[in-house]
């Protein structure tokens, strides 16, 4: 398993031989020393990136032959699939089943998506005001933006890597990369594979390492042109401020959430997955749901019903529902948050606490009687927390201001059969995606992003393109 930087197409230990150990979350076990990266890491990092681009084979490379590449790639990590997903499970605590088909499975669908775009990356021709008809032509160009830099979160760390990483690629850039300290096994082993995709030295570069070092670096490398971050909103707010102090980096960012869920009584699904997915490690999980109240009690009954049914185990026994959380500090935030939440008056239904045995493990735990000022009801648990509110019948345009009542805006839900209330809800829920009768169905070429302080800027789809792309005017006189 690969355990070192990868730095201009080789595997070398980090300045100083520095190193750490990541944790198995199923039993708290270290899995293997990985190297730290330091400032003069960084350096070499993101010059070998830029000598890829300016002077190597990548920038002189036609953008067919990128998609070739890119393709090879996505084929080599379908070969390897169960073993990334296997990887995934002990570093993360992933589920094996969901890693295989969605983790992985949709990092591979994402760079062959991206791939297909390569080649038809195009600019316009614009008609400008003139004096004289037709003695002048101006068209437009999309050029790639140069070295950038990506920094992931470490929730999905292969699919965070591939929704940025690939429309990066495909638009033409270099790469620095850092995934997420507790989680960076993957990550090592996509550098393996991008060599034997063949890909020229320093076009892509991988820096395990600590955000306050890494990442603060390279949002202050002047050699950086854009930045693409997942992650907390607290973080996000200090890399906007780096970026726009070292020199005015292109930014991009995807940042905390508290999703509503608006559940009307003529739906009679429970919705386990838009909270529980993923161990409720993910972005656009439902993080309250306001269920119309004549439904509340029956739905609470069914909530509680499935969650008994559930299986807590090690992410590798196929048969595992719930898995560990992904590590320690995790964890016990999860223990507080749910602590706050009793004190300050929700009913604690189910859960709420560790599971007694080895491991990072909490049980799925369910809440009601949550009103709105309360500390659950306003902050992301980023775990397997349902919050439940109660909405009076027919109270649409009611339950539409809670809903919005938050500083997030990454992604939304509406459950009915009433077609009419679920386009009236999906048009005012002030967010950057809304499931209507489904939940976490996202696809790699719909567009992603959040808004207000969940950040702006998209992942996946064409628009993905756009953050990693500049636009140049040419305007010719003859």
């Amino acid at each position: 398993m690969p355990h070192q930087l990868f730095i201009n197409g080789e595997f070398v230990d980090a300045e100083g031989g520095k190193t750490y150990k990541t944790i198995n979350p199923t039993n708290g076990e270290p899995i293997c020393d990985v190297s730290l990266a330091q400032i003069l890491d960084v350096e070499k990092a993101v010059a070998a990136a830029k000598e890829a681009f300016v002077e190597g084979e990548w920038g002189k490379m036609n953008p067919r032959d990128k998609g070739r590449l890119i393709f090879k790639l996505a084929d080599l990590m379908e070969q390897h699939q169960e073993e990334l997903a296997t990887i995934e499970a002990i570093d993360s605590g992933a589920v094996y089943t969901l890693a295989l088909k969605t983790h992985v499975g949709m990092s591979i669908q994402t760079f062959r998506y991206f791939a297909g775009w390569c080649d038809k990356i195009q600019g316009c021709t614009i008609p400008i005001n003139q004096a004289r008809p037709n003695h002048n032509l101006t068209f437009t160009k999309k050029e790639p933006i140069g070295v950038c830099a990506i920094v992931i979160p470490w929730n999905y760390p292969l699919m965070m890597l591939a929704w940025k990483t690939a429309a990066c690629l495909a638009a033409g850039n270099t790469v620095v990369l850092k995934p997420a300290q507790v989680t960076p096994l993957t990550a090592l082993k996509f550098a393996e594979l991008t060599a034997r995709a063949g890909f020229p030295k320093g076009v892509i570069n991988i820096l395990p390492g600590s955000g306050s070092l890494v990442g603060q670096r390279l949002s202050d490398h002047p050699d950086v042109r854009k930045l693409g971050f997942t992650g907390s909103t607290e973080i996000g707010k200090q890399i906007m401020k780096s970026c726009a102090v070292s020199n005015v980096k292109k930014v991009s960012l995807e940042l905390g959430g508290k999703s509503p869920l608006i559940i009307f009584s003529d739906f009679h699904e429970c919705g386990m997955s838009s909270v529980f997915f993923n161990k409720g490690e993910n972005c656009i999980a439902a993080g309250r749901l306001f269920i119309e109240e004549s439904l509340h009690d029956t739905f609470v009954h069914r909530v509680v019903e499935e969650v008994k049914k559930m299986k807590i185990g090690d992410p590798l026994d196929r048969s595992t529902d719930h898995g560990p959380q992904n590590h320690k500090a995790h964890l016990d935030k999860l223990v507080e948050y749910c602590e706050k939440g009793v004190k300050e008056g929700a009913k604690l239904v189910c859960g709420g606490k560790q599971v007694s045995r080895p491991g990072f493990f909490f049980e799925p735990t369910v809440f009601t009687g949550v009103q709105d000022h309360m500390f659950i009801a306003i902050e992301e648990s980023f775990g397997p927390v349902m919050i439940i509110s109660k909405f009076k019948d027919g109270d649409v345009d009611g339950v539409l201001q809670r809903a919005n009542a938050t500083e997030y805006g990454l992604a939304s839900g509406v459950f009915t059969r009433d077609i009419s209330k679920a386009l009236y809800v999906s048009e005012r829920l002030q967010a950057g995606t809304v499931f209507v009768n489904t939940y976490n169905k996202t696809d790699v070429a719909a567009p992603f992003g959040g808004f207000k302080q969940s950040g702006f800027g998209k992942d996946l789809g064409q628009e993905a393109l756009n953050e990693y792309l500049k636009t140049k005017a040419v305007t010719i006189e003859y």
